[in-house]
């Protein structure tokens, strides 16, 4: 199993004073977290793409090809780009670009992200967010296997031949499915035998269960050799010393944030109830110390029948900077070790 953290670049207040961090204070941060990652040892990082005030990650590949020119052997990926409104042409190029940076370990997860801000921004409607994910992803997949394509589509102008360059440093540029909780994208990644990365923010991992048999049936029914059909999963992760001292960190960001969220989608304010019982023994939460998290990480497995990478959504406890290194040297020196070795 490959271990590694996800960040959003989250810039949440301060609750006791309501200062924000500086974003290029911010961004700072976040660049030595990859650094981090690298030096002790952690396969992946990635940096999502949001719209949005309360992240600075609008423009992840400038953050990817920084972390790659800082970084030696950790691979950098997205968490996830919003392909329904960006050109896939473009896409392609600079995950190429990144892909030389590192000599090779750039990876793209792809997905239709998880709010609306993107589609209007870029001139697209919203309600054309799958037809559009559906022929982006289509062009995308063509581009990493070909550099001269002929190609036509709804929504973007037609490819006649033209070549699409760099190429990448990799025979074959990684691209990753990202899914929520939908049965047709779990079809729709199985079917074209991509890997599969499931987003688990919330309730258990044994409910994601029959959708990840049904992306394993349709890659088989597919043609796609079993072992091709990966399955990793990003969830809210935090490791500290003890079981208090990482739930007290992650809380009052986690907290804020999805009271926020929620606010703009109609549920109630987030609680602490309601987290404690994510970082409880049948929650989705991976927050504990290492044993703790080391024993919700082999449940996670087992539930769903086998995991090749698990990503740490760390961005909520951004506050506490020193806990935040702290937590993914824990992960690196304490938690990966473990399943390597197993």
């Amino acid at each position: 199993m490959e271990i590694g953290v996800d960040s959003f670049a989250a810039t949440i207040p301060n609750p006791a004073t309501g200062e924000v961090v500086a974003p290029a204070d911010r961004i700072a941060a976040l660049l030595d977290e990859v650094e981090t990652a690298d030096r002790v040892g952690l396969d992946v990082f990635g940096i999502g793409e949001h719209h949005r005030k309360e992240f600075l990650d609008s423009a992840p590949t400038v953050l990817l090809a920084a972390a790659a020119a800082r970084t030696k052997t950790i691979r950098l990926a997205s968490a996830v780009t919003v392909l329904s409104a960006a050109d896939p042409v473009r896409t392609f190029q600079e995950f190429a670009t990144i892909d030389l940076i590192s000599k090779g370990r750039a990876e793209i997860v792809v997905g239709r992200g998880s709010f609306g801000e993107a589609y209007p921004l870029f001139g697209f409607a919203f309600e054309d967010y799958d037809a559009l994910f559906a022929e982006k992803l289509d062009l995308l997949l063509q581009l990493r296997d070909s550099t001269d394509i002929t190609w036509q589509g709804r929504f973007r102008p037609a490819l006649t031949g033209q070549g699409v360059y760099p190429r990448p440093h990799q025979a074959r540029l990684p691209v990753w499915l990202g899914v929520g909780g939908t049965p047709q994208s779990f079809v729709r990644a199985g079917t074209l035998g991509l890997p599969l990365m499931v987003a688990i923010i919330g309730g258990s991992f044994d409910r994601f269960r029959p959708l990840v048999e049904l992306y394993r049936e349709a890659g088989r029914a597919a043609g796609h050799a079993p072992e091709s059909l990966r399955v990793g999963i990003h969830a809210m992760g935090f490791v500290a010393d003890t079981d208090a001292a990482a739930r007290d960190a992650f809380f009052p960001g986690w907290a804020h944030m999805f009271t926020e969220i929620g606010r703009e989608r109609g549920w109630p304010p987030a609680t602490r109830a309601q987290f404690d019982a994510m970082t409880g023994p049948h929650g989705a939460f991976l927050i504990g110390s290492p044993q703790t998290v080391r024993d919700k990480i082999r449940a996670a497995n087992e539930s769903l029948g086998g995991i090749a990478r698990l990503t740490f959504q760390m961005s909520s406890a951004m506050l506490e900077t020193g806990a935040m290194q702290r937590s993914i040297e824990l992960l690196g020196h304490e938690v990966a070790p473990a399943f390597r070795a197993s």
